[in-house]
């Protein structure tokens, strides 16, 4: 019995009915008012490569047009209400019904087919030989295989009633209805994407046309330092890692691009849609995995922000230590446990980007089996060093995805790809901005319980009234009200909100760490071997007394007191600018419309090269130093006051665009104050010297 056909053709439909109920209207008026060649625009934006049927006859898919006849260009471009009565029949009708009558005096699907295989001699290149489809009841789009003849019998009265076939014709009623009901989601979310007058408009991708970018930026001194680290240096960095992580959740939270763009990514990089060993994947367009692609895309921001303040704040307690033999110990192990935890997420989420993109060719699901939090376990299949040769690039982000890698393993291949990408920059550009970003990331039991906890619950999210389509979190007021959801969602599921199991698991290893140090040097001066103490054999509480109390402690808190509140996000404190650092910078022309690209507004502002951004830093005395593979730091002129340095990625294809804009503007503002009325143009005869104003 064959039923993964049914669970889909019912997901489609529950999806295309909720979209009408919900949309009809402003579908139905964006529709109309689109000229014809804005509809064809519409229709084949769904379409991978554009690619539809022109017409009812044309054959340059195969043999869609014998299945799908109706859904072809130009019928969509000369008649608007053609489109408004198939999802209205398919929306409003039950797919049985569907099976049986078309609308408007049309055949059914059944019957359509059945012509078509008898007139236009359509035939599946499967014979399956005592096979049969049922398309009635809980049995609808199900098929089976016979053992023996004498079982035909009991298929006969539904074979006779014509809701029981062969599966050879059945597999082409399914198809029918399964490219019908994907197509009309899709298209259904691309017209309100066109047509919305409301929603914050998407920022464009541009891809990059000249080789300015890459010139100019080879002109600039951006030298690695070779002096030694100090320990206060990596308290620095951690706490840089920390503020800009918990700078992109008050993004997620309070920006609506950002979020779409994130929700985007971890929807289409599931591992559900790596073929298993037998070629199965689910199907992209199916609404109901939005929902738990919100929760993740916000799950991960948390996770990752509490994960570096943990380091950072253990780093402090090390500095703190240095004079003390027993504590330095036990910090050291501790430092080595999270560390080696966060290399642990880095690689996965890399993998997850990579196995989804450039290397989805290369990677194997196992049907039935999940990782320690829950996760569907993917592998790399094939030999990586096949591609030493043809391609590079892939061959080293391939071995950093193999399961066995270590910190130590992990170096040489980093090392390599970065080399390639200094030699050969065009082949950066070939990755996408996901893959290219994971590449920057880098305590254990405690966190795996919080992962596998809300791994547990993550389908059972319903956000689907704000979420679909995905896009529909840029109407106005759209994501605040999902977020507020998925709070209550997760204080009724977890006993809390989301931010604080991480905010209390902080507190928590701090304290607990802290006691572990305390006991020991207690041993320490009485004469005793100051070891690792064991942990207390303790019996974990269910979880049902765990949610009661997390519920306990929760009304018990006061407002607003999670840093990482996703519905009312704290916003992080303007440094105060001494009365000599001037509020105003007199600058040169083209410099400040850098700043005012990257400051401004509008939704619609132009993207920043990153080489013109990195030579306005460097005109207003910043330093720039490379930390690791695309990662730059940029270090304040010994004039400013504010001393603390700023860390960004380079964009993988040399713009500041889209969400990336948002996250550099607001680090700038956050750190130094900085906002569009900053910088003025510098007006003089002759030419420009520049003068950062900084003195």
């Amino acid at each position: 019995m064959d039923n993964e056909n049914a669970i889909l053709l019912s997901d489609l439909h529950s999806d295309l009915v909720r979209k009408y109920q919900r949309h009809t209207s402003a579908v139905e008026t964006i529709w109309q008012s689109f000229s014809p060649n804005e509809r064809g625009k519409c229709f084949k934006a769904g379409a991978a490569d554009g690619a539809v049927l022109r017409h009812t006859l044309d054959r340059s898919l195969g043999v869609v047009y014998k299945i799908i006849p109706e859904l072809n260009l130009r019928d969509l471009k000369s008649d608007p209400a053609f489109l408004l009565n198939v999802p209205k029949h398919r929306a409003t009708t039950s797919l049985f019904q569907q099976y049986c009558e078309g609308f408007n005096g049309t055949p059914g699907d059944h019957a359509m087919i059945e012509e078509v295989v008898r007139a236009r001699r359509l035939q599946h290149t499967n014979s399956f030989k005592n096979c049969y489809t049922m398309f009635q009841g809980d049995m609808y789009a199900t098929s089976y295989r016979l053992m023996a003849k004498e079982s035909l019998a009991v298929f006969e009265p539904a074979l006779r009633a014509g809701v029981c076939v062969p599966q050879s014709v059945g597999e082409f009623i399914i198809q029918r209805q399964i490219f019908t009901l994907q197509s009309l989601n899709i298209l259904i979310d691309d017209i309100l994407e066109q047509g919305s007058r409301t929603r914050l408009p998407k920022v464009p991708r541009k891809k990059p046309t000249d080789d300015g970018a890459a010139v100019a930026l080879s002109k600039l001194s951006i030298q690695c330092t070779t002096k030694k680290r100090t320990l206060s240096d990596l308290v620095a960095s951690a706490r840089d890692n920390q503020d800009t992580l918990e700078e992109y959740l008050v993004l997620l939270s309070t920006e609506p691009v950002v979020l779409a763009h994130a929700v985007n990514i971890w929807f289409f990089s599931r591992p559900e849609l790596i073929p298993d060993e037998k070629g199965r994947r689910l199907p992209v367009h199916t609404d109901k995995y939005i929902s738990a692609a919100v929760l993740e895309a916000i799950h991960s921001s948390i996770q990752g922000a509490a994960i570096w303040k943990y380091i950072a704040s253990v780093l402090e307690l090390l500095h703190k230590a240095a004079e003390d033999r027993a504590s330095r110990a036990i910090l050291l192990q501790e430092t080595s446990n999270i560390c080696h935890l966060e290399f642990s997420c880095a690689q996965t989420l890399f993998k997850r980007h990579v196995q989804s993109a450039t290397g989805s060719k290369w990677f194997k699901r196992t049907s039935n089996m999940y990782d320690s939090t829950g996760n569907p376990r993917v592998s790399v299949k094939g030999s990586p060093e096949d591609l030493t040769v043809s391609d590079p690039q892939l061959h080293y982000m391939l071995r950093l995805c193999q399961s066995k890698l270590t910190v130590s393993t992990a170096i040489p291949w980093i090392t390599k790809l970065s080399e390639l990408h200094e030699s050969h920059p065009r082949e950066r550009e070939t990755l996408e901005d996901r893959e290219a970003d994971s590449l920057g990331r880098m305590f254990a039991s405690e966190l795996q319980e919080v992962e596998s906890e809300l791994n547990e619950i993550k389908d059972q999210l319903d956000l689907l009234d704000f979420v679909v389509p995905i896009d529909n979190l840029l109407e106005p007021g759209v994501a605040h009200e999902a977020l507020k959801k998925l709070d209550q969602f997760t204080i009724e599921k977890s006993g809390t909100k989301m931010g604080f199991l991480y905010q209390d698991m902080i507190a928590d290893c701090l304290s607990g760490i802290q006691s572990q140090c305390d006991e020991a040097k207690v041993k320490l001066a009485q004469g005793l071997k100051a070891e690792w103490p064991a942990a207390p054999a303790t019996i974990p509480e269910p979880m049902t007394v765990r949610i009661e109390q997390r519920k306990h402690k929760e009304k018990t808190r006061p407002p607003h007191s999670s840093i990482y509140d996703i519905v009312t996000p704290a916003e992080p404190s303007r440094p105060q600018e001494p009365a000599s650092l001037p509020r105003t910078f007199k600058i040169d022309e083209s410099t400040a419309e850098i700043f005012s690209r990257l400051f401004s507004k509008s939704q619609s502002r132009g993207p920043v090269a990153w080489a013109s951004f990195a030579e306005a830093m460097a005109k207003l005395g910043f330093s720039i130093s490379p930390k690791y593979g695309s990662v730059y730091t940029f270090y304040p002129p010994d004039s400013m006051t504010a001393k603390k340095s700023f860390t960004v990625h380079r964009p993988h294809q040399s713009k500041i665009e889209g969400y990336r804009a948002f996250m550099v503007a607001r680090r700038l503002r956050t750190l130094y104050g900085w906002g569009e009325e900053t910088f003025q143009v510098k007006q003089i005869d002759g030419p420009i010297l520049m003068n950062p104003g900084f003195n």
